[in-house]
């Protein structure tokens, strides 16, 4: 299900393709570039808080950046 690039590989791809440093987006979330860091690579799970947060950020769905879809648009409310 999980790509080798990281457990978490479409927040990585989302951050790349809008031309973002993980600071900038550890900035968003209000928490270390090292913190954001091990999201991104699967050394620590998002916590739900966050994943909400990067969902709207991204205006995707939870489900796009947990890798269990590759559809981006967000589900209808």
């Amino acid at each position: 299900m999980f790509e080798d690039s990281g457990v978490y590989p479409h927040i990585r791809d989302l951050r790349e393709d809008s031309d973002l440093s993980q600071a900038a987006i550890a900035k968003v979330l209000n928490c270390t570039q090292a913190a954001y860091s091990y999201y991104e690579i699967g050394k620590r799970d998002i916590p739900t808080q966050v994943l909400i947060k990067l969902a709207q950020y991204y205006k995707t769905s939870t489900d796009y950046l947990l890798g269990l879809t590759n559809i981006k648009t967000p589900y209808k409310k």
